[in-house]
């Protein structure tokens, strides 16, 4: 007689006919062809409802309610600081125990997302913006030339606090942690449109209106003819000081170069800073020696971007500003 294993479909249907029927194993083996043992186990096999083997949970309901509302208060706090305090509350329970608890309840350990600062005002504005640009057309759109500054450093460990976050809980307020506009650092300055990316500008100092007028003359204008030659276009700049100075304003006057009015701290508004994302991305196994090296690495990058990845990044602007809308001018996932 074979094993369990080597029951046919038939053997099997009749061992459970037979065992609703209330029939006795040793009959059942004798109708089906097969060893008692091989009822036996087949019999164990599907059986439902069986209580689970193995060691007895040492916390109770309460005390997971307990750990859920520590993590849920204080989504910052690393598991050494939460084990900590859920055992102080009487709990007695290892730190594996904690972690796997959390695990179980969907935290995960994630890098929050930044948003940036936002008062009522500049919310206001938002959404005064969005609902002016939601009737603009993708060919709208492709007439834009989107820029923007960028830090980009060499080392790419230094990622900040983790949070303890469940899956969708990505854009939650309690979940995210704010940012502060221009961090003192070295950036880089590019242009993109739908047709692709402009040249790079590696920028050794701090950004006056002087410097960024240079910038504007010796790479916005190449940009402009590389990617748009004698058509019109519209320039996109945030609203940093050295953007939103007169002499700048007069310079944009005096070439006869039309700006898109933006609103203030409306990173997710700009796809550019997607791009800079892939570029970070990309980079993210590299590591320069030095400045230099770093730079390289930064022109290598950039010129792999191609122009079907910018014009797909413009054909977001629709959904990114129908997204400021529905959050009534608050910062958006993009």
């Amino acid at each position: 007689m074979g094993k369990t294993s080597d029951l046919t479909a038939v053997q099997k249907t009749i061992i459970d006919t037979l065992h609703k029927e209330g029939k006795t194993q040793k009959v059942i083996a004798k109708e089906a062809g097969c060893s008692q043992s091989s009822v036996s186990k087949h019999i164990n096999r599907q059986a439902k409802g069986r209580k689970k083997c193995g060691r007895k949970k040492c916390t109770s309901s309460r005390d997971n309610r307990t750990l859920q509302r520590i993590v849920t208060t204080n989504p910052f706090k690393n598991v050494g600081e939460i084990h900590k305090e859920w055992t102080a509350a009487g709990v007695s329970a290892s730190r594996t125990t904690t972690r796997r608890l959390m695990k179980d309840m969907g935290f995960r350990c994630r890098i929050p997302c930044v948003k940036p600062l936002l008062n009522k005002k500049q919310r206001k504005k938002r959404l005064a913006w969005a609902k002016d640009k939601k009737d603009w057309t993708d060919a709208e759109w492709s007439k834009v030339m989107f820029s923007d500054e960028s830090k980009i450093c060499i080392s790419f460990g230094n990622q900040g606090p983790r949070v303890w976050r469940k899956s969708g809980e990505a854009q939650n307020p309690r979940c995210m942690r704010s940012s502060v506009k221009f961090p003192p650092s070295v950036m880089v300055w590019g242009a993109m449109s739908s047709a692709g990316v402009g040249p790079l500008c590696f920028l050794r100092s701090r950004v006056n209106a002087a410097v960024y007028q240079e910038v504007l003359e010796h790479f916005m204008l190449p940009a402009a003819d590389q990617l748009y030659g004698d058509a019109d276009f519209t320039f996109q700049q945030d609203l940093a000081p050295a953007h939103s100075a007169k002499t700048t304003s007069t310079w944009f006057k005096d070439h006869g170069i039309p700006v898109l009015d933006w609103p203030a701290n409306s990173p997710d508004l700009n796809p550019i800073e997607n791009l800079w994302g892939i570029v970070k991305r990309r980079m993210q196994y590299a590591r320069p020696n030095n400045a230099e090296e770093l730079k390289t690495t930064i022109r290598a990058t950039w010129a792999l971007i191609t122009p079907e990845q910018c014009h797909r990044l413009i054909e977001s602007m629709p959904r990114r500003i129908t997204a400021v809308i529905e959050a009534k001018g608050a910062p958006t996932k993009y």
